[in-house]
């Protein structure tokens, strides 16, 4: 059946500013300027402000942001790169396609993020940089994560694809690395109306060395200083953008008053709800739950009409795609243990308190106290 009340719903967003998305998608096409210019420019200059660092590159999704974000720090053949199973396969396809292998590591069991006393034991003289995955709205803990890094002469590249605005001890997500990728896939906090992406940084070299790749290798017309990638953001996809970052923080602030609201009336039955820390200020890209039961818990929403999602179902170390690596069943405990119990509960800016109840009142009916 149709859900009534869907996984995420972009139509209420639009709807919600639509006349400024359409004079701003209506003013790009009267200039003609769908290829970079100035509606990318302005996007890169204010996405970088909002996120407290000096420079912005765009590219045209977030796979090529982490791609492009590893080949400027050097990451090639015979590198291995540490990040987590429990994560999109774009976070190790971006690490393969540079020629570097990945080497994945497990997960906190509270927060479901890079377990950073995992870190060192997996650590080789090939290592050569570290992709913390920021997921479902948190941060993980750059302050382990970065004296680590420190310790050992490593690069910190931030998939920040999940975590669009959020905090680790007051201080917006994209500082804390020597890079920070993003994704603006339509279903993100800041989500394009197709796909698009963006790599942040304090150093403003660093940045005009990956939008270079991103433009073929070129500095400037038909000069090329290296092989690059066609990863150009838009000018419609930088329009929509920029009207959605003004809106970027209302939108956390009502995302987290859903979440709220879920922990609140969640509380007295058997599912185990989501854990953040102290220091994160979380932006709630997703509403994680786990229980024993997940498959069953699911089949009874969707009775009611009530979308969920897992994110994810199967860890990326028992994927076909990466048997070569030889990581067995088992290496990952608590990430395989997770893959077989989350949840993912409707969660978008738009919900309203009706709907957040009738939520809560489905899963407490199958899941009692």
């Amino acid at each position: 059946m149709t859900a009534v009340i869907p996984l995420v719903d972009l139509r209420a967003q639009y709807r919600s500013i639509k006349s400024e998305i359409d004079a701003a998608m209506a003013s790009v096409i009267d200039r003609s300027a769908f290829i970079q210019g100035a509606e990318v420019a302005a996007f890169e200059q204010e996405f970088a402000e909002y996120c407290g660092v000096r420079a912005c590159a765009s590219t045209g999704n977030g796979t090529d942001a982490l791609y492009i974000a590893l080949r400027t720090l050097g990451i090639g053949p015979g590198d291995e790169v540490i990040t987590v199973s429990h994560t999109f396969i774009a976070t190790t396809e971006a690490i393969s396609h540079c020629g570097a292998r990945p080497v994945m590591v497990d997960i906190r069991n509270d927060t479901m993020l890079l377990d950073p006393e995992k870190l060192e034991a997996a650590i080789t003289p090939r290592t050569k940089a570290i992709i913390p995955v920021h997921l479902y709205g948190q941060i993980c803990d750059m302050d382990a994560i970065s004296a680590i890094a420190r310790r050992h002469g490593l690069k910190i590249i931030e998939d920040a694809a999940q975590a669009h605005g959020a905090t680790w001890r007051g201080r917006r997500v994209g500082g804390f690395s020597d890079v920070a990728c993003f994704s603006f896939y339509p279903a993100k906090n800041l989500g394009a109306f197709g796909d698009a992406g963006a790599i942040v940084s304090d150093d403003v070299a660093l940045i005009e060395t990956a939008r270079a790749i991103a433009n073929h290798g070129r500095h400037s017309k038909y000069i090329h200083f290296r092989e690059g990638v066609s990863s150009r953001l838009d000018g419609l996809q930088a329009a929509v953008l920029r009207v959605k970052l003004r809106y970027l923080d209302e939108w956390n602030a009502a995302r987290r008053r859903i979440a709220q609201q879920y922990i609140t009336h969640l509380s007295d039955t058997r599912v185990e709800l989501p854990t953040t820390r102290r220091e994160c200020g979380s932006v709630w890209h997703l509403f994680v739950i786990r229980t024993d039961d997940r498959d069953g818990l699911q089949a009874a929403l969707k009775v009611r009409g009530i979308e969920t999602g897992v994110h994810y179902p199967c860890p990326l170390h028992l994927q076909p795609a990466y048997v070569e690596l030889g990581v067995p069943k088992g290496s990952l405990p608590v990430t395989e243990l997770m893959a077989g119990r989350i949840l993912s509960l409707p969660m978008f800016p738009e919900m309203t308190s009706a709907q957040v109840e009738d939520v809560v009142t489905a899963v407490a009916a199958a899941q009692p106290a």
